[in-house]
């Protein structure tokens, strides 16, 4: 299979229920057939270690995680990520496709928990080596409406495993506290064009879809299909 010469790092980021992880597969495939070597992954997990931490995270039964701690988790959770596939994927010359990544602790424990961007940002400086996606995919959607169906997902998925699992600690949070997530996410937005691609989630998702594939052309310059 071929790669490209050097590897990319492409994130999507955005509310939960904003049909990110959909678009991301389905970009995976488009690259795929291309005849490029993709690697997708997810955050937190991605790893045996961070899968663990991941169970932690998003347990509603953990409702009691101490902000700090949550934000201190999901670090342990990208370091070892990025140690054990993200370079490794990037210096074999892989397309590296991660659905999350630091921009989400930025919105989620900085905006949402209000700890501020600077904590996390130094986090990612310390823990991370700065590590940059070459392109942030921002699935930009309604509040409310994402929320309502990350819900939905959510129990259906516990109520297909029989309620071995359970996702749903973030989306148990209040309109205000996603509100503030949004608003941080558009201010990196706003700080990073350059990375960062808005996208309007609300539409269909082969529309998306295009216009993503699109984005990622133009701004990463991938060779064309043979």
């Amino acid at each position: 299979m071929a790669a490209i010469a050097q590897g990319r790092f492409i994130t999507f980021e955005g509310l939960d229920g904003c049909g990110k992880s959909t678009q991301l597969e389905k970009l995976a495939a488009h690259l795929r057939e291309r005849k490029l070597d993709v690697v997708s992954t997810r955050e937190p997990g991605g790893t045996a270690f961070g899968d663990r931490i991941r169970a932690i995270l998003l347990d509603s039964r953990t409702a009691g995680l101490d902000t700090h701690t949550e934000l201190a988790l999901m670090f342990a959770s990208r370091a070892q990520h990025i140690h054990e596939v993200i370079l490794p994927a990037m210096r074999a010359g892989k397309i590296v496709l991660c659905d999350r990544f630091t921009d989400s602790s930025e919105a989620y424990q900085g905006g949402g928990r209000e700890l501020g961007s600077e904590p996390v940002l130094a986090l990612h400086r310390v823990l991370c080596g700065g590590l940059q996606p070459d392109l942030t995919i921002l699935m930009d959607s309604d509040v409310a409406s994402s929320v309502a169906r990350a819900r939905r997902r959510n129990q259906a998925q516990a109520e297909e495993q029989q309620k071995t699992t359970d996702e749903g600690r973030f989306e148990r949070e209040n309109q205000g506290f996603f509100e503030r997530v949004h608003r941080a996410y558009h201010e990196i937005a706003r700080r990073e064009p350059k990375r960062v691609a808005l996208i309007d989630a609300r539409r269909s998702i082969e529309v998306v879809h295009g216009e993503i594939v699109n984005v990622v052309q133009k701004r990463l310059s991938l060779p064309a299909r043979p």
